[in-house]
């Protein structure tokens, strides 16, 4: 047996005896549906050759301050991935997750620093998700208004060679002014966490009710770059709620008495059998 299939089996054990399941997900869990990690400023200029033009790579853009300086530009950016994550479908290794989850007493959590919404339209409750970074899916407004609303009314138009979005833009329905992502960008001191801290009374609330050690704890996909859900599952291990295991094809270490899987998300989920 090999060391991978030993991991595999040791996972399926933990999974097997788990009366509930927490789902950490970083950026590559969306890559099996095809979706863009951003992964180094080459494979960010591949999806964005536009911006290569302009020497600005992906922290350059997430960055609010072209909401004020450039809205054009900032919504070409954000219009363009909103119209992505709404057009991609989850992988099948989503639904895997659910079926295992049903199985379970306390059912499955997701913390995500995701922002596509992948979670939610593969079928998970709005109720079970922390989306750390906030979500795509939902705006604030930049004037007076306070309250976080549904991005599901707007649409932008994104010119294909310049990646900058066509007029209008999108407005807030009370007062008018123009909105932005409910998303944590770079430099973000105007990110309205409201949402997300609601998400994470939830969270902690769900987790006071698991018993310590029969917790699974499965982490796919999540770098050390921007490290928020690595290190929240490990945390999470190291409090004694249960056993952590790391998928990551590129980035596998984990802690002692954590399981390592070095594989794409999907190819890990599919191989996993209990």
């Amino acid at each position: 047996m090999t060391p991978i299939q030993q991991e595999l089996r040791r996972a399926a054990d933990v999974l097997r005896s788990a009366d509930a399941l927490l789902i950490g997900a970083g950026a590559g869990m969306g890559v099996d549906s095809g979706l863009p990690d951003f992964r180094g400023t080459e494979g960010f200029w591949r999806a964005y050759p536009a911006y290569a033009k302009l020497g600005l790579d992906f922290a350059s853009m997430a960055n609010p301050q072209w909401f004020q300086q450039d809205p054009e530009l900032a919504w070409g950016f954000y219009g363009h991935r909103l119209g992505l994550y709404r057009a991609t479908n989850p992988h099948p290794g989503f639904a895997l997750l659910r079926t295992w989850a049903s199985r379970m007493r306390h059912g499955a959590f997701v913390f995500t620093s995701n922002v596509d919404g992948q979670f939610q339209k593969a079928g998970f409750p709005e109720e079970r998700v922390l989306e750390v970074h906030g979500s795509i899916h939902f705006a604030q407004c930049l004037g007076s208004c306070t309250e976080i609303s549904s991005a599901a009314p707007y649409s932008v138009e994104v010119d294909p060679e310049t990646f900058r979005a066509r007029p209008p833009l999108p407005t807030c329905p009370r007062c008018g002014s123009l909105v932005r992502p409910n998303i944590l960008m770079f430099g973000d001191w105007g990110w309205d966490a409201s949402r997300t801290e609601a998400q994470e009374q939830r969270l902690s609330k769900w987790l006071e009710a698991v018993k310590p050690g029969s917790l699974a704890i499965i982490e796919c996909g999540a770098g050390t770059a921007i490290p928020s859900v690595r290190h929240f599952c490990e945390r999470v291990a190291a409090a004694g709620k249960g056993t952590l295991i790391r998928i990551n094809v590129r980035e596998p270490q984990v802690p002692a008495d954590g399981i390592s899987l070095p594989l794409r998300a999907l190819e890990a989920l599919r191989a996993v059998v209990f």
